[in-house]
């Protein structure tokens, strides 16, 4: 047996480099079927973030449907989401260069069946007796802040013809047509309403000419969420609900609102993008789906005549995103030791087959850090959630009585939800040392609709104060260095990271990617879909604005004590660099140790292969400067100012 060097914690020697990190990760996402083809969007960091469309057809060779320089996205909502649809040996996509919308028949090239480069759409169903689609548009014409959001029908012989068939919310989302095309359904929700707090559930009938019949409400109302409905093979509408507490499966029956299968669990996700799948119909009486029981994914069919839930034994703790066709599943999942990952179920065999994989190389086993989940004690006698890595590196152990440095994440959303899916990304700081602590603060989603609302009023609190009782929690029981704790987190985890430092003293340590400093100027900044978002996290004006001061971490400047570093892209729509920017100046003035890198061309999150790479070892030289680890490679060096 080979013996493991005795080495300091986060001066361990990792084979997890930055490079491997960023060059080896693809994000995958959005799983499709039409008969034996099965589809799915993969990213890559190599091509700018450039997100491409792949088919494996009928089981066999993986080819790519959308070439170089097609990029499949869109920013409906600006965070976008169901942006293809594929149907007869075509597909439909939106190029997120210019919004348009292109469709490929067969292995002809992509022809523009959409011009108005104003005009963003998605969330795309076939309207196929009228040779169009129907789908989400989002005009941009009168302005970029208030665009008018509809849902439309595009016809798919490129002559332009578009007509709006739904107008008048503040949002649409979710068209979906019945199998014979007589019945539209589809979501709709106002300001200052989130799709996650209030949500509608509309239908119609569709006359001859394509226009629809008068609408009528099916469900949904204040305080009830609606998300995925959806047509079963024989007629019926199908929804998810949160008017339990928990998001279950629903029927609509004339008059009528009928649970499908009760459970205190998840059958949904909060709607930040379009087009999220977590059920589809096996056949006309079985439904496949997953769902989430403490923050752990589970896959199930549904008899849906006795109303009862069969588990599916998978490899998987994580499912992202699922298609379901007869007798199999397409799903997005992962693991603690699998990294994300696009596999095909057979329902009947239970037989598994992985068509593409996040990352290819996967780091020995000794070098990987399982996670634990753990619950916790916080303020106020709530119980918190999160996942614990502890350090592992198969060739190095520390010293006798060290304590290792601690990163606490909070994740994005904040209705985001921390899981356990191998990420190299965390692996990268365990396997040098560093433990981690992914928290699913108050307010996270995974654990029914009270434990979300936690946060409503509370931003800034409640998750800051469950970050903190994680970090206390671990250091009680030995498992972190209390001189050595570090909270980092992105846009509104950010924002509880900035909240954490300035108003606390437990952290020594923190870093900011696209963090939000200022809530009066997110306000200010923000686009349509999150513009009344802090009327929920904070509180609707005018009562925010004393608010507003209190808790915007820009404004308490003073307080803040430890080194930060700050990470930023410059053409970011949601926190504009501003944000960062106004921080990083106060802090060099006030003569605490900052760092701050800016990238030209990156939005809200990281795309590019090289500047993926770059934070993380920007982020792990600042910490070796700040705790005084000596780094057994060599990284690119930052600046930091005031150290």
């Amino acid at each position: 047996m080979q013996t493991r060097q005795k080495a300091p914690y986060g001066e361990w020697l990792s084979p997890i480099s930055g490079a491997l990190v960023a060059a080896g990760t693809r994000s995958l996402a959005r799983p499709y079927a039409t008969g034996p083809d099965l589809y799915w969007l993969e990213g890559r960091a190599t091509e700018g973030g450039r997100m491409t469309l792949l088919r494996a057809r009928d089981g066999g060779a993986v080819s790519e449907c959308t070439p170089f320089p097609f990029n499949v996205r869109t920013r409906v909502h600006e965070y976008g989401g169901a942006a293809y649809l594929p149907f007869d040996n075509s597909v439909l996509f939106s190029h997120f260069a210019e919004n348009c919308l292109y469709l490929r028949r067969g292995d002809a090239d992509p022809v523009r069946i959409t011009r108005n480069e104003k005009h963003r759409h998605a969330d795309f169903v076939l309207d196929r007796s009228r040779k169009r689609v129907i789908c989400v548009r989002e005009d941009h014409e009168q302005s970029d802040l208030h665009p008018v959001n509809t849902i439309c029908a595009v016809a798919l012989d490129g002559s332009g013809d578009t007509r709006v068939l739904v107008q008048g919310a503040d949002f649409h989302a979710a068209p979906r047509l019945s199998p014979d095309g007589e019945k539209l359904a589809w979501l709709c929700w106002n300001h200052p309403r989130m799709p996650w707090e209030t949500t509608e559930l509309w239908l119609a009938g569709v006359r001859d000419d394509g226009s629809l019949d008068t609408p009528r409400k099916i469900a949904g109302g204040d305080a009830e969420s609606i998300c995925q409905p959806e047509w079963s093979p024989d007629g019926r509408l199908y929804f998810v609900s949160d008017r339990s507490g928990w998001w279950n499966l629903y029927r609509a029956e004339d008059d009528d609102i009928v649970p499908v299968h009760p459970k205190s669990a998840e059958f949904g996700r909060p709607h930040w993008t379009l087009g999220n799948s977590m059920y589809g119909f096996l056949s006309a009486g079985e439904i496949g789906c997953t769902y989430i029981d403490n923050g752990v994914s589970h896959l199930a069919r549904i008899d849906v005549a006795a109303g009862t839930l069969h588990s599916i034994p998978t490899p998987y703790t994580d499912v992202q995103d699922l298609y379901v066709g007869p007798g199999f599943m397409v799903l997005i999942a992962g693991s603690p030791t699998t990294p994300l990952e696009v596999a095909r179920i057979d329902v009947a065999s239970g037989q598994v087959d992985v068509l593409a994989r996040s990352f290819d190389t996967l780091p020995a086993q000794a070098y990987l850090s399982i996670p634990q989940s753990i619950s916790f004690p916080s303020v106020d006698g709530r119980t918190a959630h999160a996942f614990h890595y502890p350090p592992q590196n198969g060739d190095c152990v520390a010293p006798d009585g060290e304590k290792p440095p601690l990163i606490v994440i909070s994740h994005g959303g904040p209705t985001g939800m921390a899981t356990s899916t191998l990420k190299l990304s965390i692996q990268y700081w365990t396997s040098r040392g560093f433990a981690v602590l992914d928290v699913n603060y108050g307010g996270s989603s995974g654990f029914g609709r009270a434990y979300q609302d936690a946060l409503k009023g509370q931003w800034g609190i409640v998750d800051v104060e469950d970050c903190i009782s994680g970090a206390h929690f671990l250091t009680k029981r030995g498992l972190a260095d209390p001189d050595r704790l570090i909270i980092r987190g992105g846009s509104a985890g950010g924002f509880t990271t900035l909240c954490a430092l300035a108003f606390h003293d437990t952290f020594k340590a923190g870093a900011s990617y696209y963090g939000v400093s200022d809530l009066k100027g997110l306000d200010d900044d923000s686009h349509k879909f999150e513009s009344h978002y802090n009327h929920y996290l904070i509180a609707p004006p005018p009562e925010c604005e004393q608010i507003y001061r209190e808790r915007s971490p820009s404004n308490h400047t003073d307080r803040l004590q430890c080194p930060m570093i700050f990470f930023q892209g410059q053409d970011d729509k949601v926190v504009p660099p501003q944000q960062s920017e106004l921080m990083v100046n106060a802090l060099k003035a006030r003569g605490v140790p900052v760092a701050y890198l800016a990238f030209e061309g990156e939005g809200h999150g990281f795309l590019k292969s090289q500047n993926i790479q770059r934070t993380l070892e920007a982020e792990l030289f600042f910490y070796a400067k700040v705790f005084g680890f000596a780094l057994p490679d060599a990284v690119e060096e930052i600046e930091i100012h005031n150290l």
